[in-house]
């Protein structure tokens, strides 16, 4: 049986960072997938590195090949997928544990010819968010188009591994990298799929950690000519792809855009040497897990790890509509709770210290996701807070029903129906146990 998705990985004396970009790879949550690592020749040892993660996992083939550059790489593993969709990465990068799974949910759930997702910029112990459309909605070609001529030769567009791609299209119009073009090739081949495309989605989570560790133009061993004619020939195929998508009146109006193209792709996607704006540490920008409390035994433990578990699960619907993980986790809690409480109560319920639960609060209702209401107990005069859901807020109830069943299906994976059937009774029989102590 085939696959759901081919992820693709080149390598080229990556010695240093191919085990993480691999293991980033196998510790999706994810499973349904093949992973081709195809070495290009690697001098340092990359293939002996791949071939001892192939012994560990049957969803990996390694193919040796003699060098002849990144294109004809990913060309030859485009040959041998069988993925319903492809996904690219390069070996000095890594992907987050939700990458996959959250690009094919996009993709079937919205029917999408192409799923495109923010990013994280990496560059030394910092990390910054990087993303373009705020669209939550399905794209038609021209309206992707439009977005896309706004920041001509923005990484966002260009490169491959942000992406998900159908590989139907690829192969029923003969999609290939250009092995011939070593600047825009990823850019190139974009162009060419987006043509074929109809169904665009921006998926507004990151999910890929990119580092600027590529070589420029100026050590590619091109001369100043190639170079130039190199730019000018990628020019006119962007030039000739936006006369192909608007027509003639709109490209006329759109031109002066098209044609900063030009300008923006001078500086060949270089990412600049002062801190990244808006970054955070590298480590800081999702939730933390220590390793040494994952494998410890008693209440702690398992009370750790159910919460890791759970917040690992609702960052993700926190990055999609633009939350904090303790605004999800509070916007959970409240949708828990059916009466009134105090705050008192509620920041011992949440594990919130009052502080941060009112920011919390006022950042929820500022996004209208809750309207707050201040009440009085009549026999104890207690301030409560009453809480209500306006419509605004569907979507994130249906984005937090889904972590919450991924979460479970996790937790409960290798377990028969008769045994999950059974697990939830003894469950709910040890829960009720619990709330008649504490009563």
């Amino acid at each position: 049986m085939s696959p759901t998705v081919s992820i693709i990985v080149p390598i080229y004396n990556a010695a240093h960072t191919i085990g993480r970009c691999i293991e980033s790879i196998l510790t999706q949550q994810y499973t349904d997938f093949e992973l081709f690592l195809v070495d290009d020749g690697s001098r340092d040892g990359s293939g002996i590195i791949c071939d001892a993660y192939a012994k560990r996992d049957s969803r990996i083939r390694v193919i040796h090949k003699e060098n002849s550059g990144v294109s004809d790489t990913r060309n030859l593993a485009l040959d041998l997928a069988q993925g319903t969709y492809l996904q690219f990465l390069d070996s000095d990068d890594w992907i987050t544990p939700d990458a996959t799974s959250s690009l094919v949910r996009a993709a079937e759930a919205n029917r999408c010819d192409l799923v495109i997702a923010d990013f994280y910029r990496v560059i030394g112990e910092r990390v910054s968010r990087k993303g373009d459309i705020e669209e939550d909605t399905v794209l038609t070609r021209e309206e992707f188009s439009a977005h896309m001529m706004e920041n001509p030769a923005d990484f966002y567009y260009g490169v491959l591994w942000n992406k998900l791609y159908r590989r139907d299209i690829v192969e029923t119009h003969h999609l290939r990298m250009d092995p011939d073009i070593s600047w825009c090739e990823d850019f190139m081949f974009n162009l060419e799929y987006i043509r074929y495309a109809e169904r665009f989605y921006a998926l507004q989570i990151p999910i890929y950690y990119y580092v600027k560790t590529k070589g420029s133009l100026a050590n590619q061993s091109l001369t100043i000519a190639k170079t130039v004619k190199m730019k000018l020939m990628v020019f006119e195929y962007y030039q000739q792809f936006f006369k192909t998508v608007l027509d003639e009146e709109e490209y006329q109006r759109c031109r002066p855009k098209v044609y900063r193209f030009l300008v923006d792709a001078a500086g060949d996607g270089a990412v600049p040497p002062a801190v990244l704006p808006n970054s955070k540490k590298l480590g800081a920008e999702r939730s933390r897990v220590a390793p040494e409390l994952l494998s410890g035994s008693g209440p702690l433990h398992n009370a750790y790890r159910d919460r890791k578990l759970l917040e690992q699960y609702l960052e993700t619907a926190a990055l999609k509509n633009d939350l904090s993980l303790q605004d999800i986790t509070l916007l959970l809690a409240l949708r828990e709770l059916e009466a009134p409480c105090t705050r008192r109560d509620l920041a011992d319920f949440t594990g919130l210290t009052r502080g941060s639960l009112s920011f919390s609060l006022q950042r929820l209702a500022a996004k209208e996701l809750i309207l707050v209401e201040n009440l009085k107990d009549i026999e104890t005069e207690e301030k409560l807070l009453r809480v209500s859901f306006p419509t605004t807020s569907a979507a994130v109830f249906q984005d937090l029903d889904v972590a919450l069943e991924d979460a479970r299906q996790a937790s409960q994976a290798g377990l028969t129906q008769e045994e999950r059937a059974q697990y939830e009774a003894l469950s709910a029989r040890i829960q009720s146990n619990i709330r008649s102590i504490l009563q």
